[in-house]
């Protein structure tokens, strides 16, 4: 008999320890596989983390423990399902991050791997049916038996389906004059690309690869202006890597960056290259994954849980526009695909190449330290000018366009030049939507979501209003619940409302348009992005999912549309992500032989961020915002932590954060500032009723021990959730 220390499938903080079972069957159980077991008088899987052999009887065992110990239902893998480099870093993830072992490892797994009983019935293998020849002789078949058996002959292993009359095939199987083969399917089909000559480099390129191969640090931060080559380099140094028979991992931060990634990668490398995002199904995430397991593929691109691919002999990590929030997960585990590539070079000894123009300020302070190898492009290929750029005040009323009331006169002029040029332009708009809010002209009521009171948009393709915090929707209301009047207003715009204002304006362009709510649709983005590419729509609208990593050489013109949106937002990173986004999107024009402009229109003219942005002036912005930073104590000059405490009781949740936090105030006074509890933008969400606790602190494992004594009575209370935000980017 064996006893097993199995993690059960429930991701409850209060479950996050390993619980015993016994085994007495014929199968070998490692550590790593998964097995069926009773719980609470429910059947659920767990994850076996350790196997121990023992001569006591099951009855001996529970006297000896002190405790009732239960068999396992069944065992449901026949080998273990990760390698024990990446059960390591499961355990380092779930420990730095204070997430539940069991939600680290579902995190990393495809949908029919993960220790759930979702998985039981998520895809398995599938496979194709052939027939192919097992009777070396024809002489006793009848003449249209004989037909069928030659083409099969002639043709070699034929998919059953294919190989004619299903009768005649039938019969053939029977008489022992075919046979069957069975190939596993793959249902997920790399895009057909061409493969092409490495072009040549420019100096800068071939000199940071050059420093990249001679750096000690094995972290290295390649900051090039856009447009300089960054792909490129990513290539030629992945190829090293190839040569040698090492993997890569190579992360993008968008769904829309992929399919672009994934052609230059496919471009040269071919077969040897797979794929893992969100826009696959369960089915061809688990082939993909399983391809990658099984070594067919060198090297995968995908996004942020793309870097718990079970690459092997895993050489370099690259992670893409380095800068982007979109590598945080935002729900538990909270995990930041940076700081996890770190984690997983350190156990394979691959070195990581992080790459942006306007890299993440904790970053770039590290490569200023010497920590990471700062490599640098500081000119855009062939030495292409960056676009002209425009500020447009949309306070000065002059500035409108008279025909619209989203258009400077400026914006809309280039825009129609553009399009009567044959050339391409890109508006971005970093809200979705048709109108941000719907409010009674005669009592001033906002339509608010019943949910969590952030206010309704209107989207205009279905009529509807809708929550972009959570699922809520509702039809638009044709009065007003509060005084009945009928008269209501749609306020403010977002890129449903900016696509309609185009058609009307510039009616000889064709628009696409690509935010969250187009790409639902599975395969959309790739889709959207392969159009504009091909020329087959003059003016691209979108969120910030178009403002990063494209390259469209016929894109000569830029518009950003509310350039200020983002510096209202209630961050101590809203500076920061304002100027990445503008930088960013400004950096898409211009970019082969044409001359390239960008315009903003902003009600902000005179704030740094913008005015810098407009320059592409990342080291003012840097030294700039860094003198804040320090001032306020803010990242990189310390380290943040998100404690969220969450209840359906109102008056519970701000008793639980008053306490807690006068406690972690009083446990880590000497080592941490302790900051709350604060209300958060939503403060009430899905029923429940939410308050935070920020902790600013400079050593994490000096203060670790601390914070888990303080939040350990929180996580046996079943009527309080917290939840532990560990480097969050979002107070």
């Amino acid at each position: 008999m064996v006893l097993l220390d199995v993690l059960i499938e429930l991701k409850a903080r209060s479950l996050d320890r390993p619980f015993l079972y016994a085994y007495d069957g014929d199968l070998t159980i490692e550590p790593g596989m998964r097995v069926y077991v009773p719980f609470n008088k429910q059947e659920l899987v767990g994850y076996v983390l350790k196997v121990e052999q023992t001569h006591l009887s099951i009855e001996e065992v529970e006297k000896k423990r002190g405790f009732v110990v239960e068999k396992i239902i069944s065992v449901l893998d026949e080998a273990p399902i990760l390698s024990n480099e990446l059960v390591q870093l499961s355990e380092i993830v779930s420990s730095y991050y204070y997430a539940p072992h069991i939600s680290v490892l579902q995190a990393m797994l495809p949908v029919s791997l993960r220790p759930t009983r979702g998985a039981l019935s998520g895809p398995k293998i599938a496979y194709d049916t052939y027939v192919s020849i097992a009777k070396d002789d024809d002489s006793d078949l009848t003449p249209a038996l004989t037909e069928t058996y030659l083409f099969v002959k002639s043709n070699g292993p034929t998919l059953r389906k294919h190989a004619g009359n299903d009768y005649r095939v039938s019969k053939l199987l029977e008489s022992g004059h075919f046979k069957l083969e069975y190939k596993e399917k793959r249902r997920y089909e790399l895009p057909k690309v061409n493969r092409k000559s490495k072009p040549k480099l420019t100096t800068d390129q071939n000199k940071v690869i050059e420093e990249f191969f001679v750096a000690t640090q094995s972290v290295a931060l390649l900051e090039g202006v856009t447009g300089s080559g960054k792909t490129e380099v990513y290539l030629a140094i992945a190829e090293a890597y190839v040569k040698k028979g090492e993997g890569v991992i190579m992360l993008v931060p968008e769904i829309a960056l992929t399919p672009m990634m994934v052609k230059m990668f496919l471009s040269r490398y071919g077969e040897e290259v797979a794929v893992l995002h969100s826009e696959l199904t369960n089915a061809q995430r688990y082939d993909e994954y399983r391809r990658i397991a099984s070594g067919k593929a060198q090297i995968v691109v995908g996004v942020r849980s793309a870097i718990f691919a079970p690459v092997k002999n895993l050489g370099l990590i690259i992670l893409d526009e380095e800068h982007v929030e979109s590598y945080k997960q935002s729900t538990d585990p909270y995990y930041h695909a940076r700081e996890v590539a770190l984690f997983r070079a350190q156990l394979s000894g691959a070195k990581v190449l992080l790459g942006s123009a306007t890299p993440s300020l904790e970053t770039r302070t590290r490569a200023l330290k010497g920590v990471y190898k700062h490599l640098r492009l500081p000119k855009r290929i062939n030495e292409q000018a960056l676009p002209t750029t425009h500020i447009i005040d949309m306070q000065n009323p002059t500035n409108f366009a008279p025909e619209s009331v989203i258009f400077s006169r400026q914006l809309l002029g280039k825009l129609k030049e553009v399009v009567n040029k044959g050339e391409q332009a890109i508006l971005l708009i970093n809200r979705r939507g048709y109108a941000t809010y719907v409010n009674c002209r005669s009592c001033n009521h906002v339509f608010k979501c019943p949910n969590d009171q952030a206010t309704l948009t209107y989207h205009e393709f279905d009529k509807m209003l809708k929550c972009h915090h959570c699922d809520h929707v509702e039809f638009f209301p044709t009065t007003c619940p509060n005084c009945q009047n009928k008269t209501l207003w749609k306020t403010g715009f977002g890129t449903q409302r900016v696509e309609e204002e185009v058609n009307k304006l510039v009616p000889n362009a064709k628009t696409l348009r690509l935010d969250s709510d187009s790409a639902k649709v599975r395969s959309k983005i790739a889709k959207t992005l392969k159009q504009f590419a091909d020329q087959e729509a003059n003016i691209l609208i979108g969120t910030q999912m178009i403002a990063k990593g494209h390259d469209f050489p016929n894109v000569t013109l830029v518009g950003v549309v509310l350039a200020d949106l983002g510096l209202n937002f209630p961050s101590y990173r809203s500076s920061e992500t304002t100027f990445q986004l503008i930088t960013q999107a400004v950096g898409r024009s211009g970019r082969s032989d044409k001359i390239g402009s960008a315009y903003i229109q902003t009600n902000m003219p005179n704030h740094y961020v913008i005015n810098l942005a407009a320059k592409q002036d990342y080291e003012t912005f840097y030294n700039y915002e860094m003198r804040i930073r320090n001032m306020h104590n803010y990242p990189p000059y310390s380290y943040l932590m998100k404690v969220s405490i969450s209840s359906k009781d109102k008056t519970l949740t701000a008793k639980t954060a008053a306490i807690l936090t006068s406690d972690l105030q009083v446990k880590l006074k000497d080592d941490a500032e302790v900051l709350g509890p604060l209300l958060p933008y939503i403060d009430y969400l899905g029923g429940y009723y939410f308050q935070n606790i920020i902790i600013k602190y400079k050593n994490y494992f000096k203060i670790k021990p601390e914070l888990f004594k303080a939040f350990r009575p929180l996580i046996e209370n079943t009527r309080v959730t917290i939840n532990i935000d560990v480097d969050t980017l979002d107070i």
